[in-house]
């Protein structure tokens, strides 16, 4: 195994896990709400009264942070090797995915799990094993 050592980054990912961290627990803390995005975005197309208020600021923060980045000078690098037909599919799975999981990898893996949640625990240890078995048959067995 390789590591390509230009674009690992350790200190930043810490970084930006601390903050993913410290956001999920003012969330919870300051609202009573887990910061799952499944789970804000659903409740924002169910057009709730009440609360769509921070919803919305959350959904824009997190859309918007990577386009002001973008002007600022620091564009993300995003490498796609698929066509549209391959996102569709992917992005129809994953969210069948957090259907059946009641939840998605943010909900589970973030908020779930630092609360000792048995069901998060098993849901974020499937996430990663369909992640584990994909990269490995797509590298392995497909080609790619």
């Amino acid at each position: 195994m390789q590591i390509d050592l230009i674009h690992f980054t350790p200190g930043l990912s810490l970084a930006g896990g601390l903050i993913i961290g410290l956001a999920a627990a003012a969330l919870v803390l300051f609202n009573g709400r887990i910061a799952g995005i499944s789970g804000i975005l659903g409740g924002l197309l169910n057009w709730p009264r009440n609360d769509i208020g921070w919803r919305l600021a959350f959904l824009v923060g997190l859309v918007g942070v990577p386009v002001i980045a973008g002007l600022l000078g620091k564009p993300a690098h995003l490498d796609i090797e698929a066509d549209w037909r391959e996102i569709v599919v992917a992005g129809l799975l994953v969210g069948i995915g957090t259907r059946y999981a009641s939840g998605c990898t943010s909900g589970h893996g973030v908020c779930g799990l630092s609360r000792g949640s048995v069901r998060s625990l098993v849901a974020t240890a499937t996430f990663m094993a369909a992640g584990f078995l994909t990269v490995f048959v797509q590298r392995h067995l497909i080609g790619g």
